[in-house]
């Protein structure tokens, strides 16, 4: 079997697809990009061409990039080591073009998925078994050039060696950070950081805090993106954070916190005026003049002007020189932006707990997942490290509310940190093993 990978094959050409594409051209792979018909691949690279930031490292790469279709070449898939479906997420469409590229796959060829949510055992179930054990998923974060994360999903059916030889290409020769994730929904970040602004969007509503408000305390001041909550929806767009959300709640039937990947009906009602973000002029945000950007009232649903207002909890995190500090100082203050921020981390940090050993092997996979996919500073237990884990467990249970076991356990026994030095190298606590 080859160990190399010469030639690679894009199923279309669509915002992903032709990103992803490019991203294989900036490592010098020339690319077999694929749609329905010519005029629509085309287009799709045309357009990929003049986004910004460019997905090429040099305009001149694009020319590794051949235009092809499924009804004229088909034949050409013969000649690629790996190739990425990366077409709409609908699983009947998925299924009908593996069945039509099936005679056209080389032995030695791995053939991937790049779906954000549907599982692997879907996917392949009326797979022929010679080709399941070559096909997996490998889920890129957009954008694929400037987003580090890859999570790869196999299962017992795959051949490890061929998981290992893509794991090895998207670290080596495309400068990815690999995680292996689990045969769930939404898998790792996606499962989590959709948890987040749902939550972080139930306790907005909640806190009566304006939009703005709300992404001046989850951003930088917090180690999370500039465009915190709301900015960050309306740019990945309200329709794609929904689609993501239904995912977990269509499918998650035993998640005790189901109920919060339920869209509100605020959001419901954008989506059905086509209030999707960035993409149509108006979300939370809309821009109103050139420097003019009024934001939503979610009460109303109507525009008016920013007026960003001053918090404690602002002021105390200011104070503090490193990040640990502030988000340290900010789940102590005692004013709403302090009550807002210590519910919404505390909750994203008990689901971390409570759901990530079942779609993850450790803690290291999911705190990687969220740093390289969502752009966190700090994942999940490295922020639960920064506010203390005797604090944390001990303010639940003041509160009444329920914290995981293994963390109340582990407290107990006197392990105060999920990450520790041992030695001098950096070691990470197990849930399974009990030990670091």
């Amino acid at each position: 079997m080859s160990t190399e990978i010469k030639r690679v094959g894009v199923l279309g050409s669509g915002v992903m697809g032709a990103q992803i594409a490019a991203h294989m051209t900036n490592a010098n792979i020339p690319v077999y990009c694929f749609d329905m018909d010519q005029d629509i691949c085309d287009k799709g690279v045309d357009a990929c061409i003049k986004l910004k930031p460019s997905p090429f490292y040099s305009p001149k790469s694009s020319d590794m990039i051949t235009r092809f279709n499924y009804n004229e070449h088909l034949e050409k898939l013969s000649e690629c080591d790996w190739i990425i479906e990366v077409i709409s997420e609908r699983l009947d469409w998925k299924r009908e073009i593996y069945d039509r590229i099936i005679p056209h796959i080389s032995e030695d060829c791995i053939l991937t998925s790049n779906t954000s949510g549907i599982s692997l055992s879907q996917l392949s179930e009326k797979m022929p078994d010679s080709l399941k054990n070559k096909f997996f998923i490998t889920h890129f974060f957009n954008p694929p050039r400037y987003m580090k994360l890859v999570e790869i999903i196999a299962n017992e059916s795959v051949d490890k060696n061929l998981v290992d030889k893509i794991d090895i290409f998207l670290s080596d020769q495309l400068g990815k950070g690999v995680v292996h994730a689990k045969d769930t929904p939404n898998f790792i970040a996606n499962r989590l950081g959709v948890y987040g602004m749902m939550v972080t969007l139930e306790e907005a509503k909640k806190h009566k805090l304006s939009i703005e408000d709300v992404d001046a305390l989850t951003g930088t001041l917090i180690g999370r993106p500039k465009s915190a909550t709301f900015r960050t929806a309306d740019v990945v767009g309200l329709d794609t954070m929904a689609f993501v959300a239904n995912t977990a709640y269509d499918n998650c039937n035993n998640d005790p916190d189901r109920e919060i990947f339920k869209i509100p009906s605020y959001l419901d009602s954008m989506l059905e005026k086509k209030w999707l973000g960035q993409k149509s002029g108006q979300g939370f945000y809309k821009k109103i003049d050139k420097g003019v950007i009024h934001s939503i009232n979610l009460d109303t649903m109507e525009y008016g002007p920013m007026n960003k207002k001053r918090y404690d909890a602002i002021a105390l995190a200011k104070e503090k020189t490193y990040l640990n500090d502030k988000i340290n100082a900010i789940v102590r203050s005692d004013d709403v932006a302090g009550d807002f921020l210590w519910n919404t981390i505390s909750r994203s940090l008990l689901y971390s707990a409570n759901v990530g050993m079942e779609i993850s092997d450790d803690i290291i996979s999911v705190d990687s997942a969220l740093k390289w996919g969502f752009g966190w500073e700090l994942g999940p237990f490295e922020v639960l490290d920064a506010i203390g884990l005797d604090y944390f467990v001990n303010r639940l249970k003041q509160e009444g509310k329920k914290c995981s076991d293994w963390l109340v356990e582990m407290n107990e026994n006197g392990h105060k940190s999920l990450y520790k030095y041992i030695d001098g190298n950096k070691h990470f606590y197990c849930p399974f093993n009990k030990e670091y």
